[in-house]
């Protein structure tokens, strides 16, 4: 996906870049590549790559929520920063907490925030089960099975908060058997499934939210 692709699938789903945030995402990719070379983030690293599988892949959460009327958001394995740095760039309204679990991580998120001058956004090294903090939304991009995931964040969230775990094909994962287990417990809001722009690859939203 080019640059320009990128903001044509952009704009169908309603978001328009200013010429700030494209900077920004640009410095936030040569930031990647350099910090790749030092520590394990991805194994996406060509340019096109980047901006389809992680920079859109990240924004496909707007499909399903409105992040204007979202005060916090937690993302939860952050890693390489997908999808949350990403959507503080897009979206400054945002509070962000950024979680994972290695401290080097940690270092290169707190160095990403920096150098790209972001506001109201932190790294902290830690696992999401020993947070206390309560978020309006939590994010979880290729974390963990949806069992598991939910079982160490849904005590995150605020009262009306959701969980947005944002997935490839889920069809092995969600059976009809772990889907009535997690219903029981939890609430399945919303399961969203389309395929990436260009490479036709299947991707899942589900929203699960507390009963």
């Amino acid at each position: 996906m080019t640059k320009k692709e990128f903001i044509e699938e952009l704009a169908k789903l309603g978001i328009v870049l200013t010429e700030d945030q494209e900077q920004k995402l640009e410095h936030f990719y040569n930031l990647l590549l350099e910090w790749n070379q030092k520590i394990n983030l991805t194994r996406i690293i060509e340019k096109e790559d980047v901006y389809l599988k992680h920079f859109y892949d990240s924004l496909t959460i707007v499909k399903v929520i409105d992040l204007n009327k979202v005060e916090t958001l937690c993302d939860v394995g952050s890693g390489a920063g997908f999808p949350g740095v990403v959507l503080k760039i897009v979206y400054p309204n945002l509070k962000v907490t950024l979680v994972d679990s290695l401290q080097k991580r940690v270092n290169y998120l707190n160095t990403i925030i920096k150098e790209l001058n972001l506001n109201e956004i932190k790294a902290i090294h830690t696992r999401s089960e020993d947070l206390k903090e309560k978020y309006d939304v939590v994010t979880a991009r290729a974390v963990a099975n949806i069992s598991k995931l939910t079982s160490y964040t849904m005590h995150l969230l605020k009262k009306d908060g959701q969980l947005i775990a944002m997935k490839g094909d889920i069809e092995k994962e969600l059976t009809k058997e772990v889907y009535k287990e997690l219903n029981s417990k939890y609430k399945i809001v919303k399961i969203e499934e389309f395929t990436l722009p260009k490479e036709n690859s299947k991707r899942s939203i589900i929203i699960i939210t507390n009963k």
